[in-house]
C-alpha cells in the first residue's frame, strides 16, 4: 500500500544530514526515557522491596496489564501507525481541521472505552481466569479484586496516546516525553505512602497505576493550549476513516500478540507462581536500553519519515532521502544497542541485586530474574532494530504489513515454546527464550521486507556494525576480566559497595567501548558527541 499524495504544501527537503537532524528530537524524548525507566525502576525497586517475588506480585502483574492490553489494542497500537502520520498531515494543512479531526476522535474515545471499561468489570473473574488459570483460588480471587481497581485506567492511557500523537505531529516533544515519567512517579508515591503510612497491601499499587493514568493525561494538556476541542461525533469525516483504514490492519495484528500475552501469562502461571513475578523485573531492565535508544530514536524519525514518504509518492524523488534517514536511525541504534546487550549479559548479577535485591526480594529471587534476563537478551538488539523498521512501514501508511509479520512473530513464540513441553513440564526459561525468538524472527522478516522497497545497500550498516561489534568485543573482554577482581577489591557486602562496584564497572566499560569506537573511527561517535552542543544556548 503506497501512501496517498496530500494536496498541501510540498514536504520540505530533507536535511544534508540526517543523522543530525534527527538527533535534538532523539534526544530530547531520550531524556523523558531515562527520566521514566530511572522512576520505572525505582518503581521496581520499591515493589521488590515491600512485596518481595510472591504470588502477591504475580497477581497485580496480571492486573496490571489488562489495562495495558486494552490501551495497545484500541489506541496505542495506532499512535505511530495512524495518528501521527493523519494529524501530520492535517497540521500541514489546516489547524482548524486539525482540531475537528482531534476533537471527533477524543470524543469516540470517550465513548467507546467507558463501554468497555464497564464490561471487564462486570467480567473481572472470568479474565483473571484467562489470564492466570494456573493460580489457586485465593490468587485468583486477589487477581480478579486487583483487575477491577486497575481497569478504569484504561481510559486515561487511552486519551493521553491521542494526544501524545497530536502533540508528536506538532513537533512538540517535551511533554509526551515525561508522561511515563509522571505515570511511575505516581505508583512509587502511592504505594509508599499506601504501604507504609497506611498499612495497604499489594493494592495500593493497583491505586497507584490509576492515579498515573489519569495524570499522564493532566501532564500534556498545557502542550495543547492552542487547541479548540469541542464533543462532536461524524463517523462518515474522511480523517476518521482514514485513521480506521490505517489502524486496522495494526489492529487485528494488535489482537493476535494480546492473545500471544494472554497465553504468555497463562501457561507462566502454570511454572510456579513466582514466575511472572521474576520475569517482569527482567523485562523491566530490558525496557530501559529498549526505551532509551530504540523507541526515542524510532519516534524522533517518524515525522521526517512521514514526509519524506509523502514526498517520494508525490514526485519520486524522497526515497533515497527517505532511505537515508531510516538508515541513520538503525545506525544509531545499532551503535548504543550492542554495547548495552553485552554489558547487560556480563553485568546482569550485580545488576539485579542492586535494583531488587533488599527487603522482601530474596537472592534465589535474584539468581531467578538474573537467569530470565539473559534468555531475553538473547532478543534485544533485534527488537531494538526492529522498530524503527516497522515505523518505516507506518510513515509509508502501510500497517497491514507489519501486523501480519506480527501474526508470523507469534507463530514463532508458539513455535519456540511449545515443543519442551513433550518431553518435560514447562519451565519460565522456555517463555523467555521463546519471546527472544519471537523477537529475532520479526526482525529478520521486517529487515527482508524493507530491503524490497528499496536496498539499505550502500548506506554503512554493515560497516557500522562490524565495527561496533568490534568495539563491544574490546568492552566485554575487559568486563569479563575486571568483574573477578573487582568482586575481589570491593565486594558487593552492602547497598553502598554494590552501587560502587557496579559504577565502576559501568564507567570501565563504557570508556573502553568509547576509545575502541574511537580509534575505529565510528562516525556515529561523532554525533553521540555533538549532542551535548546542541542544547546550549546559542550566541
Amino acid at each position: 500500500m503506497k501512501p496517498t499524495p496530500t494536496t498541501g504544501p510540498t514536504a520540505p527537503p530533507a536535511p544534508a544530514n540526517p543523522g543530525s537532524g534527527m538527533a535534538r528530537a532523539a534526544s530530547l524524548i531520550a531524556l523523558g526515557n531515562i527520566s521514566s525507566r530511572v522512576l520505572g525502576l525505582v518503581r521496581e525497586t520499591v515493589i521488590a522491596s515491600l512485596f518481595g517475588a510472591t504470588g502477591l506480585v504475580s497477581a497485580f502483574r496480571v492486573a496490571q496489564i489488562i489495562p495495558t492490553m486494552l490501551y495497545d489494542l484500541l489506541v496505542g497500537g495506532m499512535v505511530s501507525s495512524a495518528l501521527v502520520p493523519v494529524f501530520s498531515e492535517q497540521a500541514e494543512k489546516d489547524k482548524t481541521e486539525l482540531w475537528r479531526v482531534s476533537s471527533l476522535l477524543l470524543s469516540l474515545a470517550v465513548i467507546v472505552l467507558a463501554v468497555v471499561v464497564l464490561l471487564i468489570e462486570l467480567a473481572a473473574p472470568q479474565v483473571a481466569r484467562l489470564m492466570a488459570g494456573g493460580f489457586d483460588d485465593t490468587l485468583l480471587a486477589e487477581t480478579t479484586r486487583l483487575i477491577r481497581i486497575t481497569t478504569p485506567a484504561v481510559l486515561f492511557l487511552s486519551l493521553s496516546g491521542i494526544v501524545t500523537g497530536l502533540l508528536y505531529a506538532l513537533k512538540r516533544f517535551t511533554l509526551p516525553a515525561f508522561t511515563a515519567s509522571v505515570f511511575n512517579a505516581s505508583i512509587v508515591a502511592v504505594a509508599l505512602v499506601g504501604a507504609l503510612g497506611f498499612g495497604w497491601g499489594i493494592e495500593s499499587l493497583a491505586y497507584g497505576l490509576l492515579l498515573g493514568a489519569f495524570l499522564q493525561v493532566a501532564l500534556q494538556l498545557p502542550g495543547l493550549r492552542d487547541a479548540r476541542f469541542r464533543f462532536a461525533i461524524d463517523l462518515q469525516h474522511p480523517a476518521l476513516r482514514r485513521i480506521v483504514k490505517l489502524g486496522l490492519p495494526v489492529i487485528l495484528g494488535l489482537v493476535i500478540s494480546q492473545v500471544a500475552i494472554a497465553l504468555d501469562r497463562n501457561l507462566a502461571s502454570r511454572t510456579g507462581e513466582q514466575s511472572i513475578a521474576w520475569m517482569q523485573y527482567a523485562t523491566t531492565i530490558i525496557q530501559f536500553p529498549l526505551g532509551l535508544i530504540a523507541a526515542a530514536i524510532s519516534l524522533a524519525i517518524l515525522p521526517t519519515l512521514s514526509r519524506q514518504a509523502t514526498q517520494s509518492t508525490a514526485n519520486g524523488t524522497g526515497l533515497h532521502q527517505f532511505m537515508d534517514t531510516l538508515a541513520a536511525g538503525l545506525r544509531m541504534v545499532l551503535v548504543l544497542i550492542i554495547p548495552a546487550t553485552a554489558a547487560l549479559f556480563i553485568l546482569a548479577e550485580p545488576v539485579v541485586a542492586l535494583l531488587f535485591e533488599r527487603g522482601q526480594f530474596t537472592p534465589f529471587d535474584t539468581q531467578q530474574t538474573v537467569l530470565a534476563l539473559r534468555f531475553y537478551l538473547l532478543g534485544l538488539t533485534f527488537a531494538a532494530v526492529d522498530q524503527p523498521l516497522v515505523f518505516a512501514y507506518y510513515a509509508r501508511q502501510n500497517t497491514l504489513t507489519p501486523a501480519l509479520v506480527g501474526l508470523l512473530g507469534v507463530g514463532f513464540y508458539l513455535l519456540a515454546a511449545l515443543p519442551p513441553t513433550l518431553f518435560r513440564p514447562l519451565q519460565m526459561t522456555d517463555l523467555v527464550l521463546a519471546n527472544s525468538v519471537q523477537l529475532t524472527g520479526h526482525a529478520l522478516v521486517m529487515l527482508w521486507l524493507v530491503n524490497r522497497v528499496a536496498s539499505l545497500r550502500g548506506r554503512r550498516l554493515g560497516q557500522t556494525t562490524f565495527k561496533t561489534v568490534a568495539a563491544t568485543a574490546a568492552m566485554s573482554a575487559v568486563l569479563w576480566l575486571s568483574l573477578p577482581l573487582l568482586n575481589q577489591w570491593l565486594p558487593p557486602l552492602n547497598l553502598l559497595f554494590k552501587a560502587l562496584h557496579l559504577g565502576v564497572l559501568v564507567l570501565l566499560g563504557a570508556s573502553v567501548y568509547f576509545v575502541a569506537a574511537w580509534l575505529l573511527r565510528l562516525p556515529e561517535l561523532q554525533t553521540l558527541l555533538q549532542l551535548p552542543a546542541r542544547f546550549l544556548p546559542r550566541r
